[in-house]
């Protein structure tokens, strides 16, 4: 019973980090300035739906689906790198990038949710507690995680009232360059990964 906790509370800690809700806030709270409360929530819904959805997936089917589909990590990582990149200067420049009308109200949602919330890190996160755990611990610290996620997302509007719309925009526009920052770094491990399997 000790372990089985034991290994929830880390496989919990190593996914609330890698998922690191916070630093989505600004950006949730960017993407959806104007929108009600009502829209708010479903749009954190949403993006912990989508966020759940494929770590669910990954930690069931595994190295299944990339099998499959004929891909490997490296190739995962250079596609979420680059939609982890465009998500960045989008935040930055406070511009953007393929958004219609009609999609607007579920932008928010999808893209904090996958490549943001769930990129190729939570991925290989949850595949490698699935290695080591099996399937009924980490699929408990996905539950717990993806509630704590969804908490933080919920209640974002407020954590941005907290913070004031000014601390918010200029935290939205920093950490914009950091999260294109950290696709490039995403993207280069990616490529080198991929050559190295040629």
């Amino acid at each position: 019973m000790q372990d089985i906790l034991s290994g929830i509370i880390y496989s919990f800690a190593a996914l609330f980090i890698i998922l690191d809700p916070l630093l989505s806030v600004p950006i949730f709270a960017a993407m959806t300035k104007g929108q009600t409360p009502a829209e708010i929530h479903k749009q954190a819904f949403i993006a912990v739906a989508v966020a759940g959805g494929l770590m669910y997936l990954f930690l069931v089917f595994n190295k299944m689906i990339f099998d499959i589909l004929g891909l490997n990590m490296p190739s995962f990582q250079i596609a979420g790198g680059i939609l982890l990149f465009l998500l960045g200067i989008q935040e930055a420049l406070g511009i953007e990038i393929g958004h219609t009308k009609e999609h607007a109200k579920t932008a928010a949602g999808v893209v904090i949710g996958t490549p943001l919330l769930c990129g190729p890190g939570t991925i290989t996160t949850v595949m490698l507690l699935s290695k080591d755990y099996g399937i009924l611990i980490p699929f408990i610290a996905i539950t717990l995680a993806l509630i704590a996620t969804w908490l933080v997302l919920y209640f974002s509007e407020n954590i941005q009232r907290v913070l004031g719309n000014l601390i918010t925009d200029i935290m939205g526009k920093v950490l914009g360059m950091l999260v294109a920052a950290i696709a490039v770094k995403i993207i280069a491990s990616g490529i080198l990964a991929y050559i190295a399997l040629i």
